[in-house]
């Protein structure tokens, strides 16, 4: 202000100021009068633009610094007079100056490339230069002008418009705007772009004006009449009422107007009291987020929201407080969605875009409440905020698994709770009652007992003492019923355990507790050389402590809990605090490193060697002589289940380590202020930003969290080696400390996260971690990993690829195969042993040894579902095949990775698939040499799979049964023996004699491998022994395929021929196996074995009378044609087994006629049918004793709609009848039964005698 007094000084000694004292101009307070009048209003600053070269003037320096930061009224209270050239270069300086603000105010945060020319800023600044810009005057605070919008295309027959377009602002801030053009829309439209820019681009064009009021000043009264009357002459329309009303106004003495000194003035600037922020209008950030909400899981929808939320970042690193702000806004809105309390009453979950939109919202929260620059004021009414939305009913749990009863049973339930609590209230007064009146009531029959019988009590002792007795018990009755009635009231008092889940908001909640007061953090934050001179110097002990403030260099560390440290990152950055944000992920990177190499430390002091990957518990120790290391084994056990428990924390520590947990901070919430994982990413990709070069397309500052939100530019990201500042290492670089920070994070063994969401969100974020990684090349890149990974298998407790794990740590396949192919082509050793160590899986393992051994032990129990283990399995398979596939040509690791992969691979699919990769490694299809020591892997793998799969249910058995004959078949002769040798481990009988056996005799099998005759026969040999013995143990699923396989050799095909026969005679085969067997003897020319085996099948047959379309009726035809040709002797044999066990009559009929038939010499010159000969009478007894009794088994239960069927049945069954001697009248007799039995069925009456008379 000491520099505004001397421009107020210099503006009075100046040949441009006003002659005689201006009116000095009050908010609120302005004097009726004015005292002289201005002198020419053409003077005015000089022009930057004239003298370019010449340096900016005091008045300029000043006002620009006023202008930006006071408002223009405490400047008229500070000073009574203030001359006009101040004025004019004060508003000159008020309006904004970077056009960045105005497209963040005009246009989407992330437009995508082919929608650029669509956005407001774009169509505005296409009119500023197309000249549609006039008319513009700036009165105070107050801009205007007029865009004219050109013709549109002839197509399109609209014509030129004109827009009048007002502007207000103050201290660099566009306060307000209107246009009209009405458009309804959270950003400006392009008409205000345009006249905003044009007054930044052309400010001295601009006809500039002090404010109104100062003018005003200037006039005489006639000259004020003058201009109110033409003012309501020019637009009378419009204003006329409002200037009759003020007149009647201020004609009244006593009026509200008269009251007040001064008047109000538009063009003066809002007061200093008011709101000061840019122009956001708030209700159309309601109704567009509402319409987007509403619009449901739409494409377009959720990318609108996207940008609202890319909006109110660009907002926070601009420091502007709309960011907060509009965030509420939404907020409420997303609050207020119908779909949140459809889907609570459904008890549904939301769907995987809404939620990622609630997780944006928390995440943006923790955030602005987490910024550095906020007061105390602040934080208490964002905590204000957050609980009242935290304690709406329908606000989205921060565990999406989370299943709470829907609102209106949760009412019912708290309606019967009530209920039931006033039924004991009342129970327990009128037990009371009851109890005080029984007390009462003993006491006077006590009395009146003792004063009736105080003689004879004192004579009788033993009475009086029982009197005694019984006195004392009302007491301590009521002395006990008191004490119960305490403790039930004290048990009604005590405050029920909280079931109440945590919002999403509640991770803001935990962040308002923040705090940013440590004085190592501030100078941690202030400033890149901040060190430890001490440090530094040699000579210091080579014990690390924990919890350092510096590491040995001197270089500062900051250590807590990695979510908390990426939150404080993630707010720094959203704030525009990027310098700031980066010291601290560098203290964070280091102080990762410095836990990582006490840990490393620690490990190594128990003991040296490495421990087994069992995790099981070990007994006490006995003694120094007899403990022959079970207590370094032991200490090492508990390091473990120390490091993983989730309560755990190192006593007497300044703060929580990464390899703690959160309760030591947030005590209930198990992802407090956000996810391990990306907290992580934070700190890498806040390091990698400074490392991206200059001329790379996404160097812009990147914010963002979610995986469908990060831009798609189609160009990875071009790093380079930047060191870091102030650091003591030469070689330390940006981008290597993002390395090793990432990798470390990954190699952290953590807990596997309960719940489906948070396991597949686990997984998720560490595939795009390792997606970032692998975008990072370079010597420099492959050194940090072989360090990290040294550290790492070293590493105890705290690394996943320690030498012991948890049963419910993580899996880490997925890392350890990144890293095993990142460190391949120059650390083989060291990549092999990365991934053989990774290859566990502690719980599917502890799963299948528990199973093995018939327990459920109690480490299986309460550790709740692995929802992922399937996506575990394949990243397992995947890493497996890796290892193999790099072991071509190294028998070594090959040994070990296939030993490795045949005891950690327990899902038979993945080590299926594993072996068919192998398989595909080590015989590619254009390759002219196969690989035979992966091949033989390949098959050893294959012979696992299927002895996993032998005795349980798996729909790619069949599969895989073929693929290792193939592997076998391309392995060798002696492979292909060994598979069928060993048959009963690998195969059951049906498939040893099905695809296996085919697959050794075919002729393909032999060219393939080049056999010789004796090889061929020794393998065919096999093959039929193999057939034999499946014969022999599974008579009914091999018999036929025995046969087939025996067929080549005479003495194995009667082996095969009497195991199926003994077996038939046992009983073993059924009727329609039978059948097939003598079906295939009679296609093989031995017709009396297959009269053998159709007389066992007729035997074992049986047909009801309904079943006429039985699959077996074939089958007894072609057996009597059988007996038929062979002759009369098997044709008697069979006829009665024929009669006992077929009872179905048209099976019956249609035996008989063929085989009267063929007794007549197949003879059809003869119209009547031939008469069955003597030895088919009791068959043909036996078809009319059927038709008899079905056609009253058919009339028991017929319909209306099967009277047609049973009429043709009659039909056949008359055809039938005529075959014997007096059949016609049986059938007479059959039919006046019918008609009388059934008469009551009329139309079905009348069809029979229709047909039948």
């Amino acid at each position: 202000m000491n520099n505004l007094s001397q421009c107020v000084d210099s503006g009075r000694a100046s040949p441009g100021a006003a002659r005689g004292a201006a009116g000095v101009r009050r908010r609120g307070a302005r004097q009726s009068g004015a005292s002289g009048r201005a002198s020419a209003m053409s003077a005015c600053a000089p022009r930057a633009c004239c003298r370019p070269r010449a340096p900016a003037t005091l008045l300029d320096i000043t006002a620009k610094i006023v202008a930006a930061a006071i408002p223009f009224q405490r400047i008229e209270e500070r000073y009574e007079r203030i001359p006009e050239p101040v004025q004019r270069r004060v508003v000159y300086w008020s309006f904004p100056r970077d056009e960045r603000d105005i497209c963040m105010y005009s246009s989407l945060a992330r437009a995508p490339p082919d929608d650029h020319r669509n956005i407001a800023f774009c169509r505005g600044l296409k009119l500023l230069e197309a000249g549609c810009v006039e008319s513009v005057l700036q009165v105070g605070f107050h801009l205007s002008g007029v865009v004219r919008a050109p013709a549109a295309v002839p197509p399109c027959s609209e014509p030129e418009r004109l827009y009048r377009v007002t502007v207000s602002f103050d201290r660099c801030k566009i306060t307000g705007v209107t246009c009209s053009c009405e458009a309804r829309d959270i950003f400006w439209c392009q008409h205000v772009v345009a006249l905003a820019l044009y007054r930044i681009r052309n400010a001295d064009s601009v006809r500039l004006r002090v404010p109104i009021s100062e003018t005003l000043l200037q006039m005489d009264r006639q000259q004020l009449q003058k201009f109110v009357q033409y003012l309501i002459a020019e637009h009378h329309t419009e204003v006329l009422p409002t200037a009759q009303r003020l007149a009647d106004e201020v004609l009244q003495a006593r009026s509200a107007i008269n009251r007040i000194c001064g008047a109000p003035d538009p063009t003066a600037g809002p007061p200093p009291d008011a709101h000061h922020a840019w122009h956001l209008d708030e209700q159309q950030v309601c109704e567009q987020v509402r319409a987007y909400l509403l619009q449901g899981t739409y494409y377009n929808a959720n990318k609108q929201l996207n940008s609202l939320f890319s909006k109110v970042r660009e907002m926070l690193r601009a420091q502007d407080s709309n960011g907060p702000r509009m965030l509420m806004l939404m907020t409420e809105q997303f609050l207020s969605d119908p779909r949140l309390l459809l889907w609570r009453n459904q008890n549904t979950p939301m769907t995987e875009k809404c939620r990622q939109l609630w997780e944006q919202l928390g995440a943006l929260w923790v955030s602005i409440v987490l910024d550095p620059g906020s007061n105390k004021h602040h934080r208490i009414q964002w905590r204000h905020l957050l609980e009242k939305w935290s304690a709406v009913e329908v606000c989205p749990t921060e565990d999406p698994d989370y299943r709470s009863f829907p609102l209106y049973a949760r009412e019912r339930e708290r309606n019967e709770r009530d209920r039931d609590r006033d039924h004991r209230d009342r129970d327990r007064e009128r037990h009371r009652d009851r109890e005080e009146r029984d007390r009462e009531r003993i006491r006077e029959r006590e009395e009146r007992d003792r004063e009736r019988h105080r003689e004879r009590q004192r004579r009788e002792m033993h009475s009086h003492s029982e009197s005694s007795d019984e006195e004392p018990r009302p007491n301590n009755y009521e002395r006990e019923y008191r004490r119960a009635s305490k403790r039930l009231r004290l048990h009604n008092q005590r405050p029920a355990p909280s079931l109440t889940p945590r919002t999403v908001f509640h991770k803001a909640l935990d962040a308002v507790d923040i705090s940013w007061e440590n004085e190592h953090l501030k100078n941690i934050l202030g400033s890149d050389e901040y060190a430890d001179c001490e440090k530094g110097k040699p000579g210091g002990s080579n014990t690390k402590q924990p919890y350092p403030k510096f590491n040995d260099l001197g270089q500062p560390l900051w250590h807590e809990h990695l979510p908390v440290v990426g939150a404080r990152i993630e707010a720094l950055r959203a704030h525009g605090r990027a310098p700031a944000a980066l010291r601290l992920a560098v203290s964070a990177a280091r102080a990762m490193r410095h836990r990582q190499e006490v840990a490393q430390q620690r490990w190594q002091e128990v003991g040296a060697g490495e421990a087994s990957s069992s995790g099981g518990a070990t007994p006490a120790c006995p003694g120094p002589d007899a403990c022959a290391g079970t207590c370094g084994e032991r200490v090492k056990l508990s390091q473990v289940c120390a490091h993983m428990d989730p309560g755990a924390c190192l006593p007497g520590g300044p703060t929580c380590a990464l390899s703690h947990s959160h309760r030591c901070i947030g005590r209930d919430s198990l992802c407090w202020t956000g996810w391990t994982l990306e907290a992580i990413w934070c700190v890498y990709e806040c390091l990698a930003d400074a490392c991206l070069a200059p001329d790379d397309q996404r160097a812009s500052p990147r914010l963002h969290t979610y995986l469908d939100e990060e831009p798609n530019t189609g160009l990875p990201p071009r790093y380079q080696h930047v060191p870091v500042a102030g650091s003591k290492n030469p070689e330390e670089t940006y981008l290597a400390l993002a390395l090793e920070a990432a990798l470390l994070g990954l190699g952290l063994q953590r807990m596997l996260p309960s719940g489906l969401y948070a396991q597949e969100r686990y997984c998720k974020q560490e595939e795009r971690l390792i997606a970032q990684l692998q975008r990072v090349e370079g010597e420099a890149a492959a050194a940090v990993g072989a360090r990290v990974a040294t550290a790492l298998l070293g590493g105890g407790p705290s690394s996943c690829l320690g030498a012991r794990v948890h049963p419910r740590s993580a899996p880490a396949h997925t890392f350890a195969r990144f890293l095993f192919l990142a460190l391949l082509p120059a650390e083989a050793e060291l990549a092999y042993r990365v991934g053989l160590r990774a290859m566990r899986l502690p719980m599917v393992e502890e799963a299948y040894a528990l199973d093995s051994a018939g327990g459920t032990g109690a480490a299986g129990g309460g550790a709740g579902a692995w929802h992922t283990l399937q996506h575990a399995e394949q990243q397992q398979a995947a890493l497996a095949s890796a290892l193999l596939g790099a072991a071509r040509g190294n028998p070594g690791r090959l040994r070990a990775a296939l030993a490795a992969a045949q005891r950690h691979v327990r899902s038979a699919a993945q080590l299926f698939r594993l072996a068919q990769d192998a398989l595909r490694h080590a015989a590619p299809p254009d390759a002219p040499h196969h690989h035979r020591d992966l091949l033989h892997a390949a098959f050893e793998l294959g012979l696992q799979v299927l002895r996993m799969t032998l005795s349980s249910v798996n729909w790619r058995r069949r599969e895989m049964v073929r693929w290792l004959v193939t592997c076998a078949t391309e392995l060798g002769l002696d492979a292909l023996l060994s598979i069928m040798q060993n048959w009963y481990e690998l195969f059951t009988p049906t498939e040893a004699t099905g695809p296996v056996a085919a697959a050794a005799m075919s002729h393909a099998t032999a060219l393939r491998l080049g056999l010789s005759f004796e090889q061929q026969e020794k393998l065919s040999a096999c093959a039929r022994t193999l057939a034999l013995q499946c014969a022999a143990k599974d008579p009914p699923g091999c018999a036929l395929s025995a046969l087939s396989v025996c067929e080549g050799s005479a003495g194995a095909f009667e082996a095969a021929c009497a195991a199926v026969g003994g077996a038939a005679a046992r009983g073993a085969l059924a009727s329609s196996q039978l059948f097939a067997v003598a079906r295939y003897m009679e296609q093989r020319g031995q017709p009396a074995r297959a009269m053998r085996l159709a007389t066992l099948a007729m035997r074992n047959l049986h047909l009801h009378y309904n079943q006429d379309s039985h699959p077996a009726i074939a089958d007894i035809h072609w057996a009597v044609a059988l007996a038929h040709s062979l002759g009369r002797a098997e044709l008697q044999a069979m006829l009665p087994l024929l009669v006992k066990n077929v009872q179905c009559a048209p099976v019956l009929s249609d035996v008989l006629r063929r085989c009267c038939v063929a007794a007549a010499g197949c003879s059809r010159a003869r119209p009547p049918p031939p008469r069955p000969p003597t030895p088919l009478r009791p068959l043909l007894e036996a078809a009319l004793r059927a038709y008899a009794s079905t056609t009253h088994a058919r009339l028991a239960h017929i319909s209306p709609r099967h009277y047609a069927d049973f009429v043709d049945f009659l039909g056949k069954a008359r055809d039938t009848f005529a075959l014997a001697h007096d059949g016609p009248h049986q059938f007479a007799a059959l039919l006046q039964e019918i008609k009388l039995k059934y008469k009551g069925k009329k139309k079905l009456m009348f069809l029979v005698k229709e047909r039948f008379g």
